[in-house]
């Protein structure tokens, strides 16, 4: 059996950037090669792609339309599409000379995966099976809240679960939606988890030299610091955070908020900081920017006491399964606790709901030694023996 692990095109792998679906490509094909499998990645063509000891097989695109560009405007989709035609006729040449009795494509992208379909010959088609992994939040929804977002901006995304032999789902209400409103047949559909790198995501790493002194500049080490990671949008809600932090912010001195990931929504960052200067805390509110994945975002989480996660909607986010990697408890919104599986065993991992005592729970973490030491321990033994990305990547073989 031959696996090819499909790159976005959105950013090269690996990523640069807290790019999650590039993050699970690089370490579900890290953790196929480590039991033995034949596994490729196949991404877009980077003359500047971070070093890597995977294989790849570029899929060339035109200078013009860079490897790491990420804005999500018009030049941008065209090269969603330009890429995904490219991609497509590589997959055809690969296809053409490859021998193995059984070829896996595992697509992660719904532009990918459609346009591969709609130029795919049914003789090509028949020579292999396709996996395809829905990363989209959108499914976390109602469904009489999403269907017509669904039919507007998903509808290659629907196209791809109709048509993949395998669909991989990260929670069970994505499931329930490809099942009983996509209609889907139950044995397609398969709910696997993601994993984190329990290497790299760890206490005991060392931070590199710029974090270093990102650190040592913002005075983290005499800070009870509070982190959140994520793209700066409403989705994400560390407007909703700061709400939240406000009183132990403005009663605790020594405590501040911070968050880092790529502004999605200038002016949503603008209220952030309005808030801020409103509230006089502005000195406790700390960006620190888009970090890149592994050591430097590592670094973070270990100059801070505690993860806070408060997103409206969420697939599975990576950033929970890092943060308790790296020993950070992680408090975590009401929404996202009942909606994700692994969530919910509640506090005894090291993960605490957002509840009516938020501000005393929150206290007891910041302020009670013994009870944080023994929530760090639990959290760094629940992701190493349930989440790491060997686990997961068992989960994917038992399908391909």
């Amino acid at each position: 059996m031959k696996i090819f692990e499909i790159g976005t095109g959105y950013t090269s792998i690996p990523a640069k950037i807290g790019a999650a679906t590039e993050i699970v490509v690089e370490e579900l094909t890290a953790s196929l090669l480590k039991l033995g499998y034949d596994a490729t990645i196949v991404d877009i063509k980077d003359s500047k792609r971070a070093a890597t000891s995977l294989p790849i097989t570029e899929v060339y695109m035109p200078q013009l339309f860079n490897a790491t560009d990420t804005t999500l405007g018009l030049v941008h989709k065209l090269k969603r599409v330009l890429y995904s035609i490219s991609l497509t006729f590589k997959l055809h040449r690969i296809i053409k000379r490859c021998n193995d009795n059984k070829i896996v494509l595992h697509f992660h992208n719904q532009y990918n995966l459609f346009f591969f379909l709609k130029l795919t010959s049914k003789a090509l088609r028949n020579k292999v099976s396709i996996a395809y992994t829905v990363h989209s939040h959108v499914w976390f929804g109602n469904w009489n809240d999403i269907c017509d977002t669904v039919k507007k901006r998903y509808f290659q995304e629907v196209y791809c679960v109709r048509h993949a032999d395998h669909v991989f789902v990260l929670n069970d209400s994505a499931k329930t939606m490809m099942i009983d409103k996509i209609g889907v047949a139950p044995d397609k559909v398969h709910k696997v988890i993601n994993g984190v790198n329990t290497s790299v995501y760890d206490e005991q790493a060392p931070a590199p030299p710029s974090m270093a002194s990102f650190i040592a500049d913002n005075h983290l080490a005499d800070k009870k610091v509070i982190f959140q990671v994520g793209s700066v949008c409403d989705r994400k809600n560390q407007l909703g955070s700061l709400k939240l932090l406000l009183p132990t912010l403005k009663s605790q001195p020594n405590t501040a908020y911070m968050y880092a990931g790529g502004i999605i929504d200038a002016a949503y960052k603008q209220q952030i900081d309005n808030f801020a200067a409103q509230n006089d805390i502005t000195n406790q509110v700390i960006y620190a920017g888009e970090v890149a994945p592994g050591a430097e975002l590592n670094a973070l989480y270990k100059a801070s006491r505690v993860s806070i996660f408060n997103s409206k909607s969420e697939a599975f986010s990576l950033v929970i399964m890092e943060s308790l990697s790296a020993s950070r408890p992680i408090f975590i919104c009401n929404g996202i606790l009942n909606s994700l599986p692994f969530m919910k065993s509640g506090n005894e991992n090291g993960i605490m709901p957002i509840t009516k005592t938020f501000d005393a729970d929150l206290s007891a973490i910041l302020n009670d030694d013994v009870k944080y030491c023994g929530e760090k321990a639990k959290a760094r033994e629940f992701i190493t023996k349930e989440y790491s990305w060997g686990v997961a990547a068992k989960q994917y073989i038992q399908y391909f």
